[in-house]
């Protein structure tokens, strides 16, 4: 399914169907209540680390001057806060189509879930 978008809905079914005991309703909320959790760990400026796909972190940046390419025109670049990822060996060796010697239980994507 190479271009699509994983979506919420596509998490929700992922989890509905990988659990077959839960109902749509009490799916959505582990898919809702995951992702407020991690949002409010990184609004707090927690680093969330999920183990086998990779970390997420907050970085502040300083105020610095930029400039624009073409004109050479300098503009100051406010300081800020940015989200960085960093991806797990993992999920590095996954996407470059490597087989992981550590990994006892293989990756499935969502989408191959979804489409089973």
């Amino acid at each position: 399914m190479a271009g699509k978008t994983v979506t919420r809905a596509d998490l929700l079914e992922a989890v509905y169907e990988c659990c077959h005991g839960l109902s749509r309703a009490q799916a959505r909320e582990i898919v809702e209540i995951s992702l407020e959790e991690i949002c409010s760990a990184l609004e707090g400026g927690e680093a969330v680390k999920l183990r086998g796909f990779g970390s997420f972190s907050v970085r502040a940046k300083t105020a610095r001057v930029g400039r624009n390419p073409r004109t050479r025109e300098e503009f100051p670049i406010t300081a800020r806060r940015v989200l960085t990822f960093k991806a797990s060996p993992r999920l590095i060796a996954l996407v470059n189509g490597e087989a992981d010697p550590d990994a006892a239980q293989p990756f499935v994507s969502v989408a191959q879930r979804v489409s089973a």
